[in-house]
């Protein structure tokens, strides 16, 4: 029997979960979020470990879904210098790098950029040979000054080539230990969005050192040697040195862990989570197994980019909310919260502040706290209340919902039990059993993933030998991140014509996933 522990650290609260190898829970905690996060995920695993005789050197797999990076970016926090070469000139020199970046947030990255002869067509077709003489001089003027490196070719998700040959001699001039990141790695088709992400992902590299790096002398004090992953968004694992490598691809890893983790719970392939917190409350979308993704850029602390990431709406709702009758007789609700502070702040708990849990604690819903407590509130302003942010909530599962049935809602996260059993719009409501730490049960139960995403002329060769090619592609990529061949199924493939593009020009995606080996 070998065990697995599963956390996952969020805004107010570090979740986690000890599984044995049947995924049979033994153990969970929810533990306050502190300003030092590895000291809260240090007590989380005390707290699964204290009353288990297990032998912990049995504990094979850890795996973290952390807000670091997300913050980092909001806070313009933590933050490496950067230097940042893009491939394509001279026809990329209209519209400098960062150009579509906040101004604030410019002014609180440090990003030496070069512009170098090189890049791509759609098609794969050099554009300009790579100019390494100019290359090699950028680079000895930046030697000491930086401590990360940012490449951005034209048309590199196309063809990696001169990106890979960059990094090469990255390497070689400014030394073998600085993380250089690729926006073919990391981006797809979109040159500013693509060259915006990949800035960002080399700037966390000093985030991503200290996540992982804390996460592994955290279970080394715990006398644990286990194998570390750690939540992507797109509700797969990627490996340690993959975390370190691409930290960028942690964010909204929490939202991505709980939508993944419900449909554990439900044993549902399709349906809408809400994931109900302490402030907000996230609503995704289950497609296949996996949260759907997002076909829009997106924006993290202003910052537009276009790698992938979860079609999550998120509204200032949760179970600290606090609810406020103004003038009028006008109710508001949120966003402000008392958040971690609920057990201390709200009425049923003999505190002063009026907050949803103990509107839900009055309508029946919830059973924590003193209902006596809340027995002078008047029944018909309660339900009034209530109604009000129980149609919130309705109103973003009828923007969410894409198809023409109604799906079942999963109720998951610490503040779940302050909605009702019915929704409208809802085909049912199930709040599963563990339904509060399903974000650590998703992490702890993800699988790994392989994607391409590709552009291709169907002119000279059919378009089903390139959508075969793009799954074996996928399915490679799988193994090679560690799943076993044998449980590798395609999730996603998809052909997209691009119109304004000539010789029959289309966009395949293909996603493949398996279970850890």
């Amino acid at each position: 029997m070998t065990y697995c522990i599963g956390i996952d650290v969020g805004g107010t609260h570090v979740d986690a979960v000890l599984l044995d190898s049947r995924g049979e829970i033994l153990a969970k905690t929810k533990q306050i979020t502190t300003s030092n996060v590895m000291y809260a995920v240090d007590k989380a695993v005390e707290a699964l470990l204290v009353n288990q005789s297990i032998n912990r050197s049995l504990i094979s797999r850890a795996m973290l879904g952390t807000t670091h990076c997300t913050n980092a970016i909001v806070e313009r926090k933590g933050l490496e210098a950067v230097a940042h070469f893009r491939l394509g000139s001279p026809a990329t020199l209209a519209v400098s790098p960062l150009t579509d970046m906040p101004l604030e947030f410019r002014n609180n990255i440090e990003v030496y950029w070069f512009s170098v002869p090189g890049g791509y067509h759609y098609d794969g077709q050099q554009f300009a040979e790579l100019d390494e003489k100019i290359l090699r001089e950028q680079l000895y003027s930046i030697k000491g000054v930086v401590k990360a490196v940012s490449v951005c070719g034209l048309f590199s998700p196309v063809i990696d080539k001169q990106e890979r040959r960059v990094e090469s001699l990255v390497k070689g001039i400014l030394g073998a230990s600085i993380p250089v990141s690729l926006s073919s790695q990391i981006g797809t088709i979109g040159l500013l969005e693509r060259e915006n992400a990949t800035i960002l992902n080399a700037a966390l590299c000093n985030v991503a050192s200290s996540i992982t790096d804390g996460f592994e002398k955290t279970l080394t004090r715990h006398h644990i040697k286990a194998e570390l992953y750690f939540g992507q968004n797109d509700g797969t694992l990627m490996s340690l040195s993959q975390a370190r490598l691409f930290p960028i691809l942690t964010i909204a890893s929490g939202p991505t862990n709980s939508i993944f983790g419900a449909a554990k719970l439900a044993d549902l392939q399709e349906a809408i989570v809400v994931d109900v917190g302490g402030t907000t409350t996230d609503v995704g979308v289950l497609k296949g197994g996996f949260p759907r993704q997002s076909c829009l850029s997106a924006e993290i602390g202003g910052v537009r980019t276009n790698f992938r990431m979860p079609d999550i709406t998120s509204i200032g709702l949760g179970g600290g909310s606090i609810v406020k009758i103004e003038s009028g007789n006008v109710i508001k609700i949120g966003p402000e919260s008392v958040g971690y502070e609920l057990p201390d702040k709200a009425l049923v708990f003999g505190g002063d502040i009026l907050t949803v849990t103990d509107i839900a604690v009055a309508m029946g819903w919830a059973t924590i706290g003193d209902i006596n407590k809340i027995s002078h509130l008047c029944p018909e302003q309660v339900a009034k209340i209530a109604g009000c942010y129980v149609s919130m909530l309705e109103k973003i599962l009828e923007k969410m919902n894409n198809t023409a049935n109604a799906l079942p809602v999963i109720l998951v996260g610490g503040g779940a039990e302050v909605l009702p059993m019915q929704l409208k719009g809802a085909s049912k409501v199930i709040k599963p059993q563990h339904s509060g730490v399903a974000n650590a049960i998703g992490v702890a139960t993800a699988q790994v993933s392989g994607s391409v995403d590709m552009i291709v002329s169907t002119e000279n060769k059919k378009l089903d030998d390139y959508l075969e090619k793009a799954e074996n592609m996928a399915t490679k990529e799988a193994i090679k991140n560690g799943a076993m061949p044998d449980s590798i199924r395609i999730v996603e493939l998809e052909s997209l014509p691009l119109g304004y593009m000539s010789g029959n020009t289309i966009r395949i995606k293909a996603k493949a996933v398996g279970t850890l080996k």
